[in-house]
């Protein structure tokens, strides 16, 4: 009797790609469909404007209330596409998308010269420790912490405060990202200055023909719900319990975009509004990949599916403000309230 030897194969785990080849793999992605970016861009803005009106216009308080909300959902959506467009991931050759670009940056006071800047800054030194807030909310050790002055300690806690990022239209897009560099370079930054008073221009208008009414409904209130919910956004995904601040010498693009930034974890609804800038780690893996194209992305490179995630959970909320301090001990984020007790 013949006895038929099988040869079993064992699967060999894949290669995990790191450095250069992991950006190059990312790479395939970071290729636009300029009709899908028009028809993206146009469908944004034209519920935009059309729920901007509405709320403006209904003549029924809850209605606008509704609308408003609404608006300011569809002004973080619009957002992430100017974000896109400023970082040539779509349309930048486009004169007609330059100056509807622009006219969105009036409105929700992202003048492109100061935003560009910090934003850039903030792509370099995501998971290092900075005590700048330029593009970014600073993060300091906790030793840096324990021999910081009473001043130094009140400035940053401020910084960090969770009502900083509630009042962003205020705190960050008005004043940070405006005020503050006119005030710095006003003849770099002269568009921050145009762009207050085109948005202030907007709002006399708007008074003069409804009052506080229409101001509240169709600028005010959308406004502080974009504002407020980018903010957080952007805290939430660079400041995490779970996240890694790396030593200089450590690092590289692909750990910053790793290990530093996070995958928020949304639902369906929440991604399309939000642009899918939950997909973090891999827009800072490559900024040229459109945000259409980014759940493709993780889908087909193994290594982006399993990063560090938050989400819109309260507990994960409060945890995220709660992780204030690097411990180089922990390797960790910790609580303010940790670092005075370890002093």
């Amino acid at each position: 009797m013949d006895t038929m030897n099988t040869k079993q194969t064992v699967e060999q785990p894949a290669r995990i790609r790191t450095g250069r080849e992991l950006l190059k793999a990312a790479e395939a992605f970071a290729k636009e469909s300029v009709p899908k970016s028009w028809w993206y861009v146009g469908s944004t803005f034209s519920l935009m404007i059309a729920t901007l009106i509405g709320a403006g216009l209904a003549p029924w308080w809850p209605l606008q209330v509704v609308l408003s909300i609404f608006a300011g959902l569809l002004l973080v959506r619009a957002f992430i596409t100017y974000h896109d467009y400023m970082h040539k991931a779509i349309l930048h050759d486009s004169r007609l998308a330059k100056w509807l670009f622009r006219l969105y940056a009036a409105f929700a006071l992202t003048p492109p010269r100061a935003w560009s800047k910090s934003h850039n800054f903030h792509h370099g030194h995501v998971g290092k420790i900075t005590d700048s807030c330029v593009g970014a909310f600073p993060i300091i050790t906790t030793r840096m912490w324990q021999v910081a002055s009473k001043w130094q300690r009140f400035q940053y806690r401020l910084q960090r405060h969770p009502l900083i990022v509630v009042l962003g239209y205020f705190t960050i897009f008005a004043y940070s990202i405006c005020l503050e560099s006119l005030f710095r370079n006003p003849a770099r930054h002269w568009d921050s200055g145009l762009v207050l008073l085109a948005h202030a221009a907007l709002i006399s208008v708007l008074w003069m023909f409804g009052g506080f009414s229409l101001v509240l409904f169709v600028v005010l209130l959308p406004m502080l719900i974009a504002s407020a919910l980018g903010s957080y956004l952007f805290f939430a995904q660079h400041s995490f319990e779970h996240m890694t601040i790396l030593e200089s010498d450590d690092w590289t693009f692909d750990r910053a975009a790793l290990e530093s930034s996070s995958y928020m974890k949304l639902n369906r609804v929440m991604r399309w509004f939000t642009g899918n800038i939950g997909y973090h780690h891999i827009h800072h893996l490559n900024v040229r990949i459109p945000f259409y194209r980014l759940p493709e992305a993780m889908a087909a490179i193994p290594e982006l599916q399993s990063p560090p995630t938050t989400s819109l959970k309260l507990r994960e909320i409060i945890n995220c403000f709660r992780s204030s301090l690097w411990d180089e001990n922990l390797q960790k984020m910790v609580s303010f309230r940790y670092a005075n007790q370890m002093a």
